[in-house]
This record gives C-alpha cells, structure tokens and sequence, in this order.
C-alpha cells in the first residue's frame, strides 16, 4: 500500500461522491480496512452501511494498517518552538524523510512551556516523543533509535512526508535579542587587580649564590704549583 497515494485518491473519490451521491447508495470497508463507495457491496464486506446524498461526506486518508496500529501503541509527538530553526527543522525532516505520521507540539507561551517541562523535565527543544520514550536535543542516531525501537518503519519503507512546521502562534513575541554593553565613552578602562602591565621595580640583585662581580686575592701556588702555569 502506498501511503503518498491517498490523498490523490481521496481528493478523486470526493469529487465521485458529490457528482454520483445517488448512485454510489452504499459505503464499506474493504480487506485493507479502506473505505469504498458504490451501489452494491461486495460479499464479505465490513460495516456496510446504505448512504442518502445527506450522508454522504469526504473520508479522511487512512493510513496503512501497521502505521496505524503503531500510532495508537506509540503516538509520535515533536516539541519546537517558532524560534527553533535548524535543530527543528532537522527533527522534522527526519520524520518526515522516514514517513512517520506525527503531531508537532509549539512551546511558545507558559502553558505550553509547563506541557514541555512535565514531559521532558527541560525547556529546551526540539523533543521527540515515541509512546513514553523521550529524547530531547536533535541527535540522528538517537532519533531513529527511539523510532526502531518503536517499530516503525526505516527510510525507504514508505513514501516521504512533506508535513511543513505549524503557523506561528497568534500573540507569538520572539524573545528579545541581548546586545553587548559597550564602554561608556570618555572612560578608560582601568586594569584589573591582576594586571601587572606597566609596573616597575628595582633590578633584581645578586643571590646569596651568584658569584658575579665578586673578586679576591690571587690564588697561592700549592704543592703542585700555581694553577694555570704552564712549565
């Protein structure tokens, strides 16, 4: 079953509806757990139910079997906020890159930021949230193994979403960018206690063991002689 189809066939089977409401008189749902319109139902089909044109509404896109089940034991959750850009937007990506289905969460005011906190036990995001598991901060390996764990599916297995960040928030502020202090103009700056540029102080003088400058009476010959004589 291929997930990127439904919503073409959807939009398709919509527009079948609302021009042939008398004619498609029933709707079912097939092996696949699909819903079917038309005038008669097969044998062996599931919750057959006759429609009027009063009834008859567009179905929402169903999602595989197995990603359904897998929603309902371990419901996918990410937590960004409208400031959180390229962590976020990895986060999603990554979702959406394997076709997971999954609610995002924006933190951007005081009860949205308590939910984050009581689920995550930070206020940082992004936050994935695989049934109870967590994992806060983007990390790839992490990701995908919080999701396998789960069950779900690999890259590759389904078609990619393209589920876009939410609208920002209306009443949303961005939080206020600090700017550096600069100096306070016609004020130096005075050197701190451990600045030692610019001291001054006497020479160092000789040590107690620092030979130099001094002098002696000259050496007296020994039994061997004078040192430093030649014969």
């Amino acid at each position: 079953m291929i997930l990127g189809a439904f919503p073409l066939v959807f939009l398709v089977a919509a527009a079948s509806v609302s021009s042939q409401a008398l004619a498609q008189q029933y709707r079912w749902i097939d092996e696949k757990g699909r819903p079917q319109f038309g005038d008669v139902a097969p044998p062996g089909a599931k919750q057959v139910r006759k429609m009027t044109p009063a009834t008859v509404k567009p179905e929402p896109a169903a999602l595989p079997f197995d990603l359904a089940e897998l929603q309902k034991n371990f419901p996918v959750s990410l937590y960004t906020a409208p400031n959180c850009k390229e962590p976020c937007d990895l986060a999603r990506g990554m979702l959406n890159k394997r076709g997971i289905p999954f609610g995002e969460v924006q933190v951007w005011n005081a009860e949205t930021l308590d939910q984050l906190k009581k689920v995550a036990g930070s206020d940082s995001v992004p936050v994935l949230v695989v049934g109870r598991s967590v994992q806060s901060g983007f990390d790839q390996n992490r990701f995908d193994a919080l999701l396998d764990s789960a069950g779900y599916p690999a890259a590759g297995e389904y078609p990619a979403r393209a589920q876009a960040a939410p609208a920002v928030p209306e009443g949303y502020q961005p939080p206020p960018v600090a700017e550096p202090v600069a100096p306070a103009a016609g004020k130096e700056q005075k050197a701190g206690p451990y600045d030692t540029s610019g001291l001054t102080g006497p020479a160092p003088k000789p040590g107690q063991y620092d030979p130099s400058g001094l002098t002696g009476p000259p050496p007296k010959p020994g039994q061997y002689g004078v040192p430093g004589e030649s014969k």
